[in-house]
């Protein structure tokens, strides 16, 4: 194979990253589960760069989207974690801080925000009027087009935002939603289960709250009939808009930058009635393989309306999670399946990883990862280059040739000719984060943390990749460095 050049010279006409939600490692058959088939992602890791090392910042989905959008660790903001429905917006708005998207949009790129948001939306101290413009909101922050889940497919309100107003809201029954107390006389997962369908009770009092489409939620909504989401068609609404997003670009001649966000695989998971029993692994597998349609379409998009010149980045937002609020069948469904378990080359590695959603462990951040561009990334190629998603934020701006303000992007470092395949080391380090207020340090082969009650860790991930044996008290001295960098990274202003 020729060598390609160390950093490629021109831009590309589209940027796209494609993020799922709460994929683990070795959920699809890219990374080795032959019981759910992803023939479109398997299409494009043959076509590019499959990275076997590559981390989100957190392991969970809020944090983690702040720090891939602002370059930034979300650890560093307070109060960040998890958001409600009806939180208000957590990013700055372009005029107060430069991120990601204002800077593609800066650079020239027509810009959009397509599916799960969790972000927040509007400021303030009063509750969201859902039934007014809502703002500030992703376009704001630097999206010309946004089509956005206020925050996740499990969470009220289950409805559909675009530019800022609710989609078909019929002004004669306005939306009101609750976080702290129920609608008298709306039903109730916990009062009215009759109403769910068969999959849908809740395995615990958080998603036992508002009924919508025979699903509960997390929190209290009434109103807004016309405007509700069809879960089963969610998949499909969020492509079509991206697909639409897509041929207006080119249309207007445009070079674009998409940040398409998947509900799939995170719960409630109610597949289109055309995936069903398409994987070998029930409902969990099944909006697996959904998830690959969508990513198929996207891409057919893309080549179909001129944007063959697109660096296509697919990820997820944190480790995965196989049961998650709802008797779904899918601890049936996934027996004897890790979601976390590598593979290298085709061949299983020694030991598997441990860990997932909310945790500190390997399994918690190191999620799917793959990078294709045309003519710049080695096709059907593996890397194991240790990455993660904080620094996609300045390697994609530099690349496109934006003025990166002093203050902006704060911990992200340009990691081009890694992102490309070209260089297999990747980040000096990392920094990985759990659902609290843990941190840990990823530095070459070693990881390092430290977690009340004052114990410290120090794992060694080429001998033990399970974490299983603590070498902190026998080496010291890579415990002392790997700490070190933390502490600069903690304290850095």
């Amino acid at each position: 194979m020729l060598a390609l050049p160390l950093v490629a010279a021109e831009k590309p006409r589209a940027v796209v990253i494609f993020y799922t939600d709460d994929l683990g490692y070795n959920d699809t058959s890219t990374y080795g589960c032959d019981k759910v088939p992803c023939p479109n992602l398997d299409k494009l890791a043959a076509e590019g760069v499959k990275f076997t090392d590559a981390h989100s910042t957190h392991s969970v989905c809020t944090p983690s989207r702040y720090s891939m959008l602002m370059g930034e660790y979300a650890w560093r903001k307070k109060g960040m974690q998890i958001l409600p429905g009806d939180a208000k917006m957590i990013l700055p708005t372009k005029e107060e801080q430069a991120s990601l998207p204002s800077l593609m949009q800066q650079a020239g790129y027509r810009t959009a925000v397509i599916g799960k948001w969790h972000l927040g939306l509007g400021r303030g101290t009063q509750p969201t009027d859902w039934n007014n413009h809502i703002s500030p909101g992703p376009n704001e922050v630097g999206f010309d087009h946004s089509f956005i889940l206020a925050a996740t497919g499990d969470r009220v309100p289950c409805v559909y935002i675009e530019n800022g107003k609710v989609v078909n809201l019929d002004p004669n029954d306005p939306i009101e939603v609750s976080y702290d107390k129920p609608f008298p006389g709306e039903p109730l997962g916990s009062t009215h289960p009759q109403l769910l369908k068969p999959w849908a009770r809740s395995n615990g009092p958080q998603h036992n709250c508002a009924i919508i489409d025979g699903i509960p939620r997390i929190g209290y909504m009434r109103g807004g009939k016309s405007a509700l989401w069809k879960d089963q068609d969610m998949a499909d609404r969020i492509t079509e808009e991206a697909i639409k997003f897509i041929r207006e670009s080119a249309q207007m001649d445009k070079p674009i930058f998409l940040y398409f966000a998947t509900n799939d695989i995170h719960v409630p998971r109610d597949p289109h009635y055309r995936f069903k029993g398409k994987s070998q692994m029930g409902i969990r597998g099944d909006v697996t393989v959904q998830m690959d349609d969508c990513l198929g379409r996207v891409r057919a998009a893309l080549n179909e309306n001129g944007y063959q010149d697109c660096l296509f980045i697919f990820s997820s937002d944190n480790g995965p999670v196989i049961n998650d609020g709802y008797f779904d069948g899918s601890i049936r469904d996934c027996k004897g399946h890790n979601p976390v378990a590598p593979m290298s080359a085709g061949k299983w590695r020694d030991g598997k990883l441990s860990g997932g959603k909310y945790g500190i462990m390997e399994g918690s951040t190191r999620v799917p990862f793959i990078v294709s561009w045309p003519g710049h990334t080695p096709k059907g190629t593996e890397s194991p280059a240790l990455m993660s998603q904080v620094d996609l934020a300045r390697t994609i701006t530099e690349l496109v040739g934006a003025e990166i303000p002093a203050t902006a992007l704060p911990d992200s470092r340009n990691l081009l000719p890694a992102l490309l395949g070209q260089d297999k080391v990747g980040a000096p380090y990392i920094i990985e984060s759990d659902n609290g207020r843990t941190q840990a340090v990823r530095k070459g082969q070693y990881k390092a943390y430290s977690q009340a009650p004052q114990k410290i860790h120090l794992y060694d991930l080429n001998a033990d990749l399970q974490e299983k044996h603590n070498i902190s008290d026998k080496n010291h001295s890579v415990y002392r460095e790997l700490m070190l960098e933390l502490l600069d990274t903690l304290f850095r202003e």
